[in-house]
């Protein structure tokens, strides 16, 4: 197992990015998207998770979190991504998502790599977990999640992008709660 990118301290602040395999853009649908929200406030409501910033992107997410005592972050990570995955993919594999063969073949063709996957593989295992030591690094990648849409071209300002903390931090009218730095 590689020893880059590792949670040693359960408890501690970090980055962590969450990917779909193959850079699949998944996350094109507000139901998508949506189903990660809601699993982000019942990991907040229920699991232990402090999440401090996140940004939903087509395949990818973003997010500063922690793991409240005597919570672990490895755990709510694992249970929030097989959730996820299994609140998703049945839904593109409904006949209103065009791409739907297209999709499945890419999740299939991840898993058949994958001993850990049975049928299909919709995250990779790789979390990029940065553990956050300073404020000043926490601040960079604070504004890196709010800047990412920005970046992608979506929006102009950080708080016009819905599925962004950058709206919780301008005061503004949010998906969901989180936890303030």
């Amino acid at each position: 197992m590689s020893q880059g990118y590792q949670i040693y301290d359960q408890n501690k602040l970090h980055y962590l990015t969450f990917q779909i395999v193959q850079w699949v853009d998944v996350f094109t649908r507000n139901e998508y998207k949506q189903i990660i929200v809601n699993s982000f406030d019942f990991c907040r409501k229920n699991k232990g998770l402090e999440l401090y910033a996140y940004v939903i992107m087509t395949s990818h997410i973003h997010l500063i979190a922690r793991a409240k005592e005597p919570f672990l972050l490895s755990d709510i990570i694992r249970d929030f991504k097989k959730f996820t995955a299994n609140q998703l993919l049945p839904l593109m594999q409904q006949p209103t998502e065009s791409r739907s063969d297209w999709l499945m073949k890419r999740f299939e063709f991840s898993a058949k790599s994958n001993a850990r996957n049975s049928v299909y593989q919709l995250w990779t295992h790789e979390n990029h977990a940065i553990e956050l030591f300073t404020t000043a690094f926490t601040n960079q990648k604070l504004d890196y999640i709010h800047n990412n849409p920005v970046r992608a071209g979506i929006v102009e300002n950080p708080e016009d992008y819905l599925y962004s903390s950058a709206r919780n931090y301008a005061n503004l009218k949010a998906m969901i709660e989180i936890d303030l730095l």
